[in-house]
């Protein structure tokens, strides 16, 4: 696919769901799309491993699309538990630029916080393996978060990114003081985020990027339709306005921090 004209600045939306059934059948319109709005690359993610063919073939098929691939933690108890050595395969690919989503969550399966919490565990390790980073979903599961995340850490570094962050300033915190990076999503520009918001001013510029998580989460004006990679821009523009910084430096700021984080993509960009 060929990018139409855009004077946007280039910016990445680092998570969204390409392969969800909101999308069947509209995927050159939504590429289209993303293009004009400035969004040049997207990262898609697999979050059930039974699906990372039809995920890869995204990546495949479209120059602009990578693909990362994991357990996503409210699915952990239904699948067939991951193995280090299945992820670290699966990351040979080209375009398999991150580890996950995985990560936890207790706001709606609290019942299988064990089996997230060895989930969780053996991505870290994948990541450790690989050197990819690892994509995290963190929900009312704070203090498990931070500190399996610190103590996989501890034992071997790894770069992380906390996808979609909407957790509390201590969380926050943790995973800043670990070198790792908070992702803006269209939560960031709801109304009523005001905290939210603060946590992101307070944080370091270099470590934030922005996504959409679409099909869900879109920011306004067009909270609650489905979201589209496009919508990265309007979240963008929020975190540009929280940083006061104009809309082109903020998104070259968060450009850098993709490709400092997502060296994989980034190199395969570049030699594409």
């Amino acid at each position: 696919m060929t990018d139409p004209q855009t004077t946007a600045p280039h910016i990445t939306d680092s998570h969204c769901h390409l392969d969800f059934p909101d999308f069947d059948g509209q995927l050159p319109d939504i590429l289209s799309r993303a293009a004009q709005a400035g969004v040049h690359r997207m990262v898609t993610i697999c979050t059930r491993l039974r699906n990372e063919p039809q995920v890869r073939a995204l990546a495949e098929t479209h120059p602009n699309v990578f693909y990362a691939a994991g357990t996503h933690p409210m699915s952990a108890a239904e699948e067939p538990m991951a193995s280090v050595d299945q992820l670290v395969a699966l990351a040979r690919h080209e375009k398999f630029v991150a580890i996950g989503e995985t990560g936890l969550d207790y706001h709606y399966t609290s019942e299988s916080a064990e089996v997230q919490k060895q989930s969780l565990r053996i991505h870290i390790e994948a990541a450790q393996q690989t050197g990819l980073p690892l994509v995290i979903h963190a929900r009312a599961a704070d203090d498990d978060m931070a500190r399996i995340l610190t103590e996989g850490y501890r034992a071997a570094p790894y770069a992380c990114v906390m996808h979609c962050f909407s957790s509390s300033a201590e969380l926050a915190r943790a995973a800043l003081d670990l070198g790792f990076y908070l992702s803006m999503s269209g939560i960031t520009a709801f109304p009523k985020s005001t905290e939210l918001r603060d946590i992101f001013a307070a944080s370091p510029l270099d470590r934030i990027l922005v996504e959409t998580d679409s099909p869900y989460l879109a920011p306004p004006p067009h909270r609650g339709k489905r979201n589209e990679p496009a919508y990265t821009a309007h979240t963008a523009r929020r975190g540009a306005e929280l940083f006061g910084l104009d809309y082109a430096d903020f998104a070259a700021r968060t450009e850098a921090n993709f490709n400092r984080l997502f060296a994989k993509a980034a190199s395969w960009q570049a030699a594409a």
